[in-house]
């Protein structure tokens, strides 16, 4: 059963905290942080870049599953991992495989009779 009373913003920018704390909690951990001045301009312009996309996927995520069907909403997130081998070959010059081109075939496949 959902919980209609939480706010899709409230949810992700509870989720949000968490992160952080234990993100951060991880830095501290591994002793790590003094790696923070090393990290180039390019660096910090496509983690910010990063975060903020995360965010508003997070964002539409769960407002998606506020107002949609979860059995609908849950397999076309997973179409990230589509788009992610997609990018890395593009971008990245990854080699694509027989093995990620039959994967993708069949999370989009499996995406695509999940929301008919």
């Amino acid at each position: 059963m959902k919980d209609k009373g939480v706010n899709s913003n409230l949810a992700t920018a509870i989720r949000t905290v968490v992160v952080v704390i234990m993100s951060w909690g991880m830095v501290f951990l591994t002793n790590t942080q003094s790696g923070i001045t090393g990290i180039s301009k390019k660096s910090w312009i496509f983690l910010i870049l990063s975060g903020l996309a995360t965010g508003a996927s997070w964002l539409c995520y769960y407002r998606a599953l506020q107002i949609g069907e979860t059995s609908k909403v849950v397999p076309v997130d997973k179409l990230s991992v589509v788009i992610t081998l997609l990018l890395a070959f593009v971008f990245l010059h990854e080699e694509f495989t027989v093995k990620s081109f039959i994967g993708c075939v069949l999370i989009g496949t499996g995406t695509l009779i999940m929301v008919i």
